[in-house]
């Protein structure tokens, strides 16, 4: 008899949007209009409980009565309707399945369950023979899931056959060239023939046949995404051929040669390399003196500068860290976690150089997602789904982990097609007295940090710097990493604490490689112990545990007497660290696995980096007739100018991306000083992103300030102008948001086609790091880091020549300028980036006069708001500025040229003006004046704003919706009554418990903002990874609750939001008798407050405690919180009412009182019966709601953001002591978010501090 309980889970009507949205997509995109209906049911198989536990967790963890309906056992599917299921590949992480697990422990103090779950289509409909299975495909990557059986297991046991020990490789050392090739096409390897000749001159060398495992790992180690050996390929002859600009790129070429004499010595035989020309120019620059701030460091995974920041009038040492990073190939093949491990491995990096991550910015590449399904080229994914699915992914990973994403963009290139680009950049800051680096030294002992070793990613290294072919997508599976952001969160809180931090010596992460890279690159001599890295599951091989990717692991090298204080640290973040390695003086690199050393090599063998191979590269003729930054778009030339003004706006390459950005928070962490989109409508998407500095006490004016620039269409023209015009049109971007873009530091991202042995495949990447270095000599700004993706073909395909620039700087939020316009009557100009005509480059030296000029305009508030120019030109940039505040505007006579309005003039920048035109030497052409009413005039012609704003809006529409149906919103008094009843117990200084959850991620913003309003805090970090960590965490928190005066609940996603809904993993925790008793006494005896903000309000609805002031059984009448109407994450600013100030939470508001708040959230609608909505208006429940501007409540989801009945945003209990709120009204301090107006200061916390001393 099977111990297996399964259980199956359907969302009530109205609460089913996702079977909604599929049922919309399937019938859309596969043209299977005949479907009826369609239900999604989530699946669960359960073992390790007991029939009373799984009854306790049915309707509390699996299910919730209030919206979902629960099967026992088996699904009874209705008569007409067809089914299937389909669950994640065995060794896939599934989080659902996971936070299930982890749940069900905390509710039993247990032993974790094994939980496994699968989700179940039920489609009705007249199907054709054939459709279903075109559905099955459609809905199923293979890479990572497959169908289910419909049958229940007897059990979920997984079989693990006990792997063989690692065999040698016998007879390799003396294997013919022939038979060495076809070893070589048998084993799949990535690395040359010429580098597996090396290895077998090696091995030979060595007097042995080396093992599978060690040519698995040196195929790793050498491959061109480890040791970019594309990149460091050497170039022999450089030829340029003759053009009427060929000048500019012999120039570039030879200051490069000239770079070379200067720095390595004339005569040098460093080989000439695409690497070389990469780095070279922060070298120069450095050995010059022009780069003081640059923090050097052997162990350094990001670019690192040392910088001042004055908190609360004291001047502390910081490094500012940031990296860019890519995934194309994991992206391409499954999307959705190949784009989250995008932003994890970038995450990783800098904080394994200590550094708090608090920003990122996503940069990618993709060919058209509206093409119909039907034209998908074989072997690929729909581009539809690659780039929804994405966005999911890496909004997921980001929002769960807690970063703020500050700029999203996705640029749009048939070439993208080829594969798509995803990248993810990131910055942090930590305090330099934080970092210590040592060299490790023999006796050292290395710990393995975070999360356990899974066969995901397997390869991933190898995989990506293969060719690809559409039999790829077949054998990829085990190449893509899983994300598990909760986890990497822990490593996050822990490289926060000081004393631990300090007793790293040197940190790696863990990216592609696994352990033979994270841990080998450590130190020179390691033994380490492949039998000590923790397991996700039995049955994995020595050559697993060696290469395995699976992701949020981080090395760390430690002194033997700090490992157990360590460990014990990590503990206390519920975080696994594991002692797994030693350093040994003699300089080999050995790995064992069961006793047996199955890698013994020498670091000068693996240091070599294989065979050095040669290439010649040429540069082709540039036609400036084809001056694609020039060119007016073949769709609008010649047509009337109003008519291309609004069809301008509507160009894939222009139109809006608020649907797709607004999936990604961008406040959290109460320090980003520019929301993605500006103005009181918050539809001008902003330059670049700026946030503060993330000081864990005081405040701070200092911030960082990041920007991209590139424009496809100009590195097609020509790979050398593209590159020194992404890097002028990134440093624009900072001038615009009013920093200064010649204090700047830059790092490149670069993506081209594989290489081959034509030499005009080489020349193209080639003439772009040309033009980059033409732009760092020109300008004296350096290039201190990058990444290069060197395999962007499929089959015939080519992605486009890519050099992507980020460009970072320090500057000060309080002088941060927002690229809306502000005011009816002011002056727009174009000021127009000078030029060197015969070269169609940047006047270099001019162009630092212009930045200092534009700076100087800013800093004296002559230039009010600043736009650049880039796809859509002036036009487009004008329209945009004007979009946010709903602004209108008259074109000048002068700027009435389409060349002017249309060319992507990238790096020129429209600027606002406060009063007139001031006195400057720039060059510069009048657009035109703003004005209140809300038109475009061009010529004759008054184009309607709102028309513009939706031709602009609607392009993307069907691919990341903005729209969604209005709410009904009843009428809902004032109330006008304060309750001024003080409690029992007073408090000069009230003690607040925060409670952190896995998934928690408000913690540090809930803490500042309580302690900034006078309060004293407590964290507790949940540990649940032993049933005694449970144990004794829940007795902590019950201690805690007796010793405070409020509970907050912070934001996040508790569980990852899983299964299937959010708070759950918060609410069974405060079920527990202890806990609840603890708050029982704190609210009835000692008349205590609670607050709970998104995930925490999630958590107290869950519980009853709002809106009945009592934790309660769950019923199927009360309100609840569920997913916004959208069906997606919705982030921005929200203007919200205070309609009741009977709590004492809002003792400091008034009635009708109008803020301006940041929310963030995937479920926040909340849902309540008529009858409810009544009893919680008259009793003065009701705190909040989502207004318009103008202050009334709106069921709109312009301003209704997750389409709330009743537009409520916030709820109290019966007295008001408890409050629950989706806006985060945590995340609040000086300069935050300023291009969003309001008052944002709901003055919440200091309510509750002051109520303790009524």
């Amino acid at each position: 008899m099977s111990d297996v309980i399964r259980v199956f889970v359907e969302k009530k009507p109205g609460f089913d949007i996702e079977a909604r949205q599929i049922k919309d997509d399937l019938c859309e995109n596969l043209g299977l209009t005949s479907i009826e209906d369609l239900k999604i049911i989530n699946r669960y198989d359960l073992s390790g409980i007991s029939n009373e536990e799984f009854e306790a967790a049915e309707s509390t963890i699996f299910s919730e009565p209030n919206r979902d309906t629960v099967y026992g056992e088996t699904y009874p599917v209705p008569e007409g309707y067809a089914v299937f299921a389909m669950e994640y590949l065995p060794g896939q992480y599934d989080q659902r399945a996971d936070s299930a697990a982890q749940c069900i422990q905390i509710l039993t103090q247990k032993e974790r369950p094994q939980v496994v779950s699968a989700k179940l289509v039920a489609i009705k409909g007249s199907l054709k023979p054939g459709e279903l299975e075109t559905i099955e495909k459609y809905m199923i990557n293979p890479v990572e899931s497959r169908l289910a059986s419909l049958e229940k297991p007897a059990s979920l046991d997984v079989p693990a056959d006990v792997p063989p020990d690692v065999e040698a490789a016998d007879g390799f050392i003396s294997l013919s060239d022939k038979g060495l090739k076809a070893y070589r096409k048998r084993m799949g390897f990535a690395m040359s023939f010429g580098d597996l000749k090396f290895c077998q001159s090696y091995f030979a060398k060595e007097k042995r046949d080396p093992t599978v495992t060690e040519l698995r790992v040196i195929d790793t180690y050498w491959s061109d995404h480890c040791r970019h050996t594309t990149f460091l390929t050497e170039l022999g002859h450089i030829k340029i051929e003759k053009s009427p600009v060929s000048s500019a790129i012999e120039k570039a070429l030879g200051d490069y040669f000239s770079a070379r004499d200067e720095l390595y010595g004339k005569g040098t035989e460093r080989p000439v390399s695409l690497m070389d020309m990469a780095t070279i120019g922060g070298k120069l620059l450095k050995k010059r003196g022009l780069v003081p701030d640059l923090d050097v460091s052997d162990e350094i995974n990001a670019c690192s500068i040392e910088v001042p920041v004055t908190i609360g009038g004291k001047t502390e040492k910081w490094l500012v860290q940031f990296k860019n990073e890519t995934h194309n190939h994991p992206t391409e093949i499954e999307p959705f976690g190949g784009a989250a491990t995008c932003l994890g491995g970038a995450i990783r990096d800098p904080l394994s150089g200590r550094a708090y991550v608090y920003q990122a910015m996503r940069v990618t590449g993709s060919g058209d997602p509206r093409v119909p399904v039907s034209k998908t080229l074989p072997g690929k994914l729909p581009t539809r789904k690659i780039t929804t699915g994405a966005a999911q992914g890496y909004s997921s990973y980001g929002n769960q982990i807690g970063l703020a994403t500050g700029q999203v963009t996705e640029l749009y290139d048939p070439g993208y097609v080829a594969k798509r680009m995803e990248i993810g950049a990131v910055i942090g800051a930590v305090p330099k007295e934080n970092v210590v680096r040592e060299e490790p030294l023999p006796g050292d002992t290395v710990v393995l940090l975070g999360g356990a070793t899974g066969r995901d990613g397997c390869g991933g290294a190898t995989g990506s710097s293969k060719a690809h072919t559409a039999e790829s997508i077949n054998v990829c599976g085990a190449e893509v990493q899983k994300g598990n952001p909760p986890t990497e969160r822990k490593i996050q809180r822990l490289f926060r604490n000081r004393d631990a931090v300090r007793m790293i010596k040197r940190c790696n992460d863990f990216g592609a490689g696994g352990v033979s890279v994270a841990i080998g690159e450590l130190a020179d001599g390691l033994d380490i112990d492949l039998d000590m890295v923790p397991k996700k599951y039995k049955g994995l091989d020595g050559t697993e545990l060696a290469i395995s990717e699976s992701q949020e692991r981080m090395a760390v090298v430690l002194s033997p007497g700090d490992v157990e204080e360590f460990i014990a640290a990590a503990e206390k973040e519920n975080l696994n660290a594991t002692a797994v390695a030693t350093v040994t003086k003699e300089p080999r690199l050995r790995m064992k696995w069961r006793g047996k050393t199955i890698v013994d090599m020498t670091r000068a063998f693996l240091n070599t980096n294989g065979v050095t191979q040669h290439a010649d590269a040429d540069i082709t003729p540039v036609s400036p007739d084809g001056n694609y930054r020039e060119k007016v778009p073949a769709c609008l030339r010649g047509m009337p100018l109003e008519k291309a003004f609004e069809a301008n706006l509507a160009r894939l390459e222009v139109c809006c991306q608020k649907g797709l950005s607004e999936r990604f928070d961008s406040s959290i962490g109460a320090a980003t000083v520019l929301m993605p989109f500006a103005g009181k409508y918050q539809l001008t998407p902003e330059e670049a992103m700026v946030a503060k500095i993330p000081a864990e006490k005081g405040e701070t004016d200092d911030a960082t300030a990041m920007a991209y620039g590139f424009i496809p269409g100009i590195s097609r023209f020509s790979p050398f102008h593209g590159a020194a015009w992404a890097v002028t049109e990134s440093l624009s971007k900072l001038a615009a948001a009013g920093a200064d873009p010649l204090k700047s530091r830059l790092t490149f991202q670069e993506y081209f086609e594989r290489m081959t042995g034509d030499p005009k495949r080489w020349g193209k990447p080639a003439a772009a790091l040309l033009g980059a270095l033409s732009a760092q000599f020109g300008l004296g700004l350096p290039a201190i880091g990058g990444k290069d993706s060197m395999s962007g073909t499929f089959e015939k395909l080519n992605v486009p020549p890519t050099l992507v620039s980020f460009a970072v700087c320090m500057t000060k939020a309080s002088r941060t300028v927002s690229a809306a316009f502000k005011k009816a009557g002011s002056t727009a100009v174009l000021f127009h980036v000078p030029e060197d005509k015969s070269s169609l480059l940047p006047d270099w030296e001019k162009l630092k006069v212009y930045y200092k000029e534009i700076y100087r305009l800013i800093s004296s508030g002559d230039i009010i708001s600043a736009s650049v120019v880039k796809e859509g030109g002036a036009g487009a940039a004008v329209a945009r500025m004007c979009f946010g505040n709903k602004a209108g505007f008259t074109f000048s006579d002068g700027a009435l040229d389409e060349k002017l309005l249309f060319a992507p003039a990238a790096g020129d920048i429209v600027a606002e003006l406060s009063s007139g035109i001031p006195d400057t030497a720039l060059s510069f052409t009048e657009l035109g004046v703003t004005s209140s009413e809300p038109f475009v005039t061009v010529g004759s012609a008054r184009l309607p704003a709102d028309e513009l704003i939706s031709a602009w809006r609607g392009t993307l529409e069907k691919i990341f919706p903005a729209k969604a149906d209005t709410q009904p919103v009843e009428d809902i008094p004032l109330y006008m009554e304060r309750n001024t009843r003080a409690p029992r117990i007073k408090a000069v200084k009230p003690h607040v418990f925060i409670p952190v959850f896995p998934g928690t991620n408000c913690e540090y913003d809930s803490a500042r903002a309580f302690e900034k309003a006078g309060a004293e805090t407590s964290t507790l970090v949940i540990n649940n990874l032993t049933p005694a960590g449970i144990t004794e965490s829940i007795e902590k928190m019950a201690e805690e609750i007796k010793c405070s005066q409020i509970i907050m609940i912070p934001g996040g996603f508790s569980g990852g939001d899983e299964p299937d809904g959010s708070g759950k993993f918060i609410a069974t925790a405060f079920k527990n008798p202890l806990v609840s008793e603890a708050v029982c006494e704190l609210l009835q005896k000692r008349d205590g407050l609670m607050l709970g903000i998104c995930n925490g309000f999630q958590a107290l609805i869950k519980l009853g405690l709002v809106p009945y002031g009592e934790i309660t059984a769950p019923s199927e009448s009360a309100p609840t919180l569920t997913f916004n109407t959208l069906g997606r994450h919705v982030s921005r600013m929200v203007y919200t009412r205070v309609t009741s100030v009977k709590s004492p939470w809002f003792a400091f508001a008034n009635p009708g009182e109008i803020f301006t708040v940041p929310v963030s959230h995937g479920e926040g609608r909340f849902a309540a019966s008529s009858a409810m909505i009544k009893r919680l208006a008259e009793n003065g429940q009701i705190a909040t709601q989502y207004v318009a501007p103008n202050g009334e409540p709106d069921g709109s989801i312009e301003w209704n953001p997750n389409g709330s009945v009743c537009a409520v945003e916030g709820i109290t209990s019966p007295d008001g002591r408890i409050l629950g709120k989706m806006g985060h009204s945590e995340r609040k301090g000086a300069d935050l978010y300023k291009n969003v107006p309001g008052e944002k200061d709901q003055k919440i916390f200091e309510a509750g501090v002051r109520y303790f001393s009524l």
